[in-house]
């Protein structure tokens, strides 16, 4: 009797934690922490979730800005809110990707244990393009030009360490070939150069480059996503030109503090699946170069990351590259 009465208290107990995650909740403002200052794509993304969810759940969503360390101050406060669901925040391929082998033991969190990961929100595919002084029209006469020319050619990138600067070391890998990374203080001072030959290439974002892709300044040659970008539908990716393993992208996720209750952030993942669905989020952050992307779970989202932090460990350590 007593063993009964005790399994009826855990499934009572079960059915309270199941109520409150469901029905309960949320009954206050929830807070999303975002990586970025207000105005760019990480705080859009934000903005737009965060607007749609105060219509669908009841309650205000304040999106709160924790601006360093690229992405890794943001991420701690997030790691280090209470896991009650009342607090959310974005994450990035740099923060849950390349930092935990870029920062090593000085990472102010634990990029598997500190979370409980909710689902991809969007991702930016990146475009190779290069000066039109380079003889080269693919990936594979790149790579046939580079082994040509081992050193001679520079490419630029908008930081150490960044998924530019290590989508280029990945082709280095991939290619065997020898090539000079030159990192800048973002995309936007590296670009210059390039369109003045003083760098010969660059892998970067396709809304950075577009404009000069469309004058015929400079020549695209490849996507790096796996899948063609809807944007440039006549550029095959990497992958379609023999190199079957290169996939890089900047992708946006959310996530909740890890320990909050599993029925929060099944909660939180249908609600912002369904806000991504909706056709006007959708067409705002596709005027802007993001393509809307969801997990099918948050179970997936979390194999995800596993998957994201074990593909950059050696490309960071072959690298060099080194957090500042």
């Amino acid at each position: 009797m007593k063993s009964i009465a005790c399994m009826t208290g855990m499934v009572l107990a079960c059915i309270a934690t199941h109520a409150w995650g469901q029905a309960g909740f949320p009954s206050k403002p929830i807070r999303i922490i975002t990586l970025t200052a207000a105005g760019g794509s990480l705080d859009l993304i934000a903005r737009s979730i965060g607007q749609k969810l105060t219509e669908q759940m009841g309650q205000s969503i304040l999106v709160e800005n924790r601006l360093g360390a690229g992405g890794n101050v943001g991420a701690e406060a997030l790691a280090k809110a209470a896991p009650d669901g009342y607090t959310i925040g974005m994450i990035t391929v740099s923060t849950h990707g390349i930092n935990p082998s870029l920062y090593g033991a000085r990472l102010p969190f634990d990029a598997i244990k500190d979370f409980a990961p909710i689902t991809l929100v969007a991702e930016v595919k990146n475009v190779v393009v290069i000066h039109p002084s380079i003889p080269a029209n693919g990936a594979q006469e790149l790579a046939k030009y580079a082994r040509a020319n081992p050193g001679k050619i520079s490419f630029g990138s908008a930081g150490s360490g960044t998924s530019q600067h290590l989508a280029g070391e990945l082709f280095k890998m991939q290619t065997g070939t020898q090539m000079q990374h030159i990192p800048y203080k973002g995309a936007a001072q590296a670009i210059p150069d390039l369109l003045s030959g003083q760098i010969q290439l660059m892998f970067v974002s396709i809304p950075d480059t577009l404009p000069h892709i469309k004058s015929g300044k400079l020549r695209a040659i490849g996507v790096t996503s796996r899948e063609r970008s809807s944007v440039l539908p006549d550029t095959p990716s990497f992958a379609e030109q023999g190199l079957p393993e290169f996939d890089v992208r900047a992708w946006f996720g959310m996530t909740a503090p890890a320990g909050t209750p599993r029925e929060i952030v099944g909660r939180f993942h249908s609600e912002i699946v369904r806000a991504l669905s909706l056709q006007e989020v959708r067409a705002r952050l596709s005027s802007i170069g993001l393509d809307p992307v969801t997990s099918a779970s948050p179970d997936q989202f979390a194999g995800f990351i596993r998957q994201e932090i074990a593909k950059w460990a050696p490309v960071v350590k072959a690298s060099g590259a080194k957090a500042d």
